[in-house]
């Protein structure tokens, strides 16, 4: 304090004011301002108010820095917050894909067996629709002939009517007994 005093009265008495011959005389105004700014830094000095002042200073410093770590760490928090939504959300679009490659193999699993499924159903009525075919040709057959025959009796009874008496009937009749007799016996 004694040093900001000496260098205080030090500057007063190398002013130009105090060198033009107004020294110390209260009605220099120069002099009076140097005075009371000198007294009002005493004052401050002897209230201790710059200590009190590196107090406040101090304390809202070590306030910024609890803030600062408080924010920091609310950083570091959030950063491993965003790091496990992204692994999340990450993981939710390797599902997604998943999902969609499982449903795709499974459609084109569900497309072949549908395939399978038609081709089978195509060579049944295949086989059903051949199998009523040779039904139909083996009936038609059948039927040709039966008439084949129905019509070669009648022609055979209407040749053999006409050609043959009474008594080449009776003697076929006879044939005809005997043969049977021989196959029975």
């Amino acid at each position: 304090m004694r040093a900001t005093l000496a260098i205080a009265l030090t500057l007063a008495t190398t002013s130009p004011a105090f060198a033009a011959g107004g020294g110390w005389n209260l009605g220099n105004t120069d002099f009076v301002v140097i005075l009371a700014f000198l007294l009002f830094i005493g004052i401050l000095l002897a209230a201790k108010v710059p200590s009190l002042i590196g107090k406040q200073l101090d304390n809202r410093a070590d306030s910024i820095k609890s803030e600062l770590e408080e924010a920091r760490a609310l950083r570091e928090e959030a950063q491993t917050l965003l790091a496990s939504y992204e692994r999340k959300q990450q993981d939710v679009q390797a599902q997604a894909e998943r999902i969609v490659a499982n449903a795709r193999d499974e459609a084109a699993a569900a497309a072949e067996q549908a395939k399978a499924d038609l081709a089978a159903s195509i060579a049944r009525r295949l086989t059903a629709a051949e199998e009523q075919i040779a039904s139909a040709e083996a009936s038609a057959v059948k039927e040709v002939r039966d008439r084949a025959i129905t019509i070669a009796v009648e022609v055979a009874d209407q040749v053999i009517s006409k050609q043959m008496t009474a008594a080449d009937a009776n003697k076929l009749i006879d044939a005809a007994i005997q043969d049977v007799e021989a196959k029975l016996h």
